[in-house]
């Protein structure tokens, strides 16, 4: 697990010194410190941060073959290394080191851009042909690490995380369409980011790039569902296996291997599988002191039926605001699930004892876990009716009060999936987001996003369909981003063993009804672990870490949130005005029913704090990127004076 940055020159002359590189480098330390190496020439510019997992002495990057003539940059970790390397060497390849970075070099000589078919793993990787004065760079199917990139008329920029570039252009330009998007699906939807001409190379993609040339994307690899009809005992045992084999090249390092454990099956399954190839496995969890928001005790019980050492913490909300602008700063891009709070908290826990460590993240994409995916079930008597009756029945339903019980029932079950799905979190809708912007655009409505990917299932089942959009948004653009971004803010490598490839064939044949049920979601996964996942734990519905935010923007975190909206100077984007009517509005616990355009009016609730905090997210990204008001660097500064301002607001 590392960092790159590096450059291309466009332009034959091109002006760009080491000193510029450096710069684009030292902003990542924190994805690598334990080592930094350079490589330049008069085309090609590379620089590396190493976080040391695997052949701590001779893992040294850029590396370069035995001639000199390919240079790679890589961040992740390639699982099958061991098989590959010994593949290789039976045809002829000698290596110099023990590192899978190598092997990637020694396949890609042999197969060019055919090698990224071969990987089993997480990586974004770039190779340089000296030769050809030719760029090749790849990112891993899922997403699970990230790749940056910025072309300009003079270079062309490549890095791990969006900061580099920003270190080496003059100022950053808001991207007004990623802002729509992000208000709507709560990250910035790949391959945009938050600043303009700044892209993220989308996931199963790799380019190539020769100086002067245009940049050449293509797709290698897609996730496509093909449903078998097996024995459900058969499939289980497929799961179970392939698991158990998943966890264990997961588990290949030379340094400390850890977990995370929070009260579901996902993280539990990886640690109970984890803890049968090394008995002395440790797991962390974190908790927020509010009744209903911790798992603390849940997986204290867990880690004591699996025999496994374990730590906690718990976080307080003068915690989370001092840390707030240092989490969106490592983020690059807002993202406003509060799920990356506690995520950024167990990560600094963990990184006190272990090096690696191992999480659930991809179970519910593959094998159904998340609630709303039982949705389809619950409507089918009312979906299934002829679409004339829909209608009529959505024009009485719109015509009812919002307390009338069953109407949003009714509305929901009479709007087609794609109207009403666009990935596992959907906050503001496109009236919602005319009243708050200022610079609303109606051509860049959300369904543009989602729609082609409808277009690409539409012979599956809408539970499948479902699936198919999470994996292409909700995955890669919220629980990957954070996944990546707040474990590395402390130097910590993350592992995602159920986003394996050989995983996700298995899952990729199961029908419908062995996922979902009215019962459970995941039906397949629980049975498959049975007898390896505590009985409490295996029925037990999904949670994670909950975090208080309703209650804080009421009482807590209410002077702070006031305060940050008045002094954001974000005018020129957001009606402020109207954002301190709903938050006062939330703290009081009503709707305005002045308010012509009401945030949430369809969920008939007054509890405001997502999308209140969507808002929050956005002004403290504004302040750290556009306004600059901190000057985070890679060194700690968390007793940064306007850090400290913030704080005085809590209470």
């Amino acid at each position: 697990m590392c960092g790159f940055a590096g450059l291309m020159r466009n332009q034959h002359g091109a002006d760009s010194s080491e000193a510029d590189l450096r710069s684009m480098v030292d902003v990542i330390r924190h994805r690598g410190p334990d080592d930094e190496g350079y490589y330049s020439d008069e085309t090609v510019m590379l620089g590396f941060r190493r976080l040391s997992i695997i052949d701590i002495e001779q893992g040294h990057q850029p590396l370069s073959d035995a001639d000199g003539r390919y240079w790679i940059v890589f961040n992740g970790e390639i699982y099958n290394y061991i098989e590959l390397r010994e593949r290789l060497q039976a045809r002829g390849h000698h290596f110099q080191t023990s590192s899978d970075t190598e092997v990637i070099l020694a396949l890609f000589k042999e197969k060019k851009e055919k090698a990224v078919h071969d990987l089993r793993g997480m990586f974004a990787f770039v190779i340089y042909d000296r030769q050809t004065q030719t760029l090749f760079g790849a990112r891993d199917p899922f997403g699970i690490k990230p790749f940056y990139y910025l072309e300009t008329g003079e270079f062309f920029y490549v890095a791990s995380e969006a900061k580099s570039l920003l270190a080496s252009v003059q100022e950053a330009a808001l991207n007004q369409e990623a802002l729509q998007d992000y208000l709507t699906y709560q990250y910035v939807p790949e391959p945009m980011s938050m600043v303009s001409n700044i892209r993220k190379l989308q996931p199963g993609h790799y380019f190539w790039k020769k100086t002067g040339q245009p940049l050449v994307v293509h797709e290698y690899w897609k996730p496509i569902f093909t449903p078998v009809k097996r024995a459900q005992d058969q499939l289980a045992h497929d799961i179970r296996k392939l698991l158990q084999d998943s966890v264990a090249v997961h588990m290949r390092s030379d340094v400390p291997v850890g977990a995370f454990l929070s009260g579901g099956i996902d993280s539990t399954c990886i640690a109970a599988l984890a803890k049968e190839i090394n008995p002395h496995l440790k797991t962390f969890t974190v908790g927020f002191d509010q009744p209903g928001f911790s798992e603390v005790d849940v997986a204290a019980q867990t880690a004591e039926a699996l025999e496994i050492e374990h730590h906690t913490y718990v976080i307080s909300p003068e915690e989370v605001v001092q840390e707030l602008p240092k989490i969106i700063w490592h983020m690059d891009d807002p993202v406003a699930d509060p799920a990356a709070i506690p995520l950024y908290f167990v990560a600094r826990e963990a990184s006190k004892q272990v090096k690696v460590v191992l999480s659930g993240e991809g179970a519910d994409e593959l094998f159904g876990g998340y609630g709303i995916y039982r949705e389809p079930l619950s409507l089918r008597y009312i979906s299934t009716l002829p679409a004339a009756i829909r209608r009529i029945l959505k024009h009485i339903a719109l015509s009812l009060p919002d307390q009338i019980k069953g109407k949003n029932y009714i509305l929901r079950g009479c709007t087609p999936l794609e109207e009403r799905y666009i990935g596992n979190a959907k906050l503001f809708e496109e009236a919602e987001k005319r009243e708050l912007l200022k610079r609303y655009r109606p051509e860049y409505a959300y369904s543009r996003l989602t729609n082609p990917l409808y277009q690409q299932v539409t012979g599956h089942d809408p539970v499948t369909q479902m699936q198919y959009i999470d994996l292409h948004t909700w995955l890669r653009g919220d629980i990957l981003a954070k996944a990546d971004r707040m474990s590395m803010a402390h130097s910590l490598e993350l592992r995602v063993p159920f986003l394996d490839k050989r995983v996700f064939e298995v899952a990729a044949k199961l029908h419908t009804e062995l996922k979902v049920t009215r019962q459970t979601t995941k039906h397949l996964l629980r049975e498959a672990m049975k007898g390896i996942v505590p009985e409490h734990i295996l029925h037990r519905p999904k949670l994670g870490f909950p975090v208080p935010l309703r209650h804080w923007l009421k009482d807590e975190l209410f002077e702070w949130a006031w305060s940050l909206i008045k002094e954001s100077e974000t005018d020129y984007l957001l009606n402020k005005e109207y954002v301190l009517k709903q938050l006062e509005t939330h703290r009081e616990g009503r709707f305005d029913q002045s308010v012509q355009q009401r945030w949430v009016s369809h969920k008939g609730t007054g509890d405001l704090s997502r999308y209140l905090w969507a808002v929050l997210v956005f002004m403290i990204w504004h302040q750290v990127f556009i306004e600059k008001k901190y000057g985070f660097t890679a060194e700690d500064t968390r007793t940064d004076a306007n850090i400290r301002h913030l704080v005085g607001h809590v209470g």
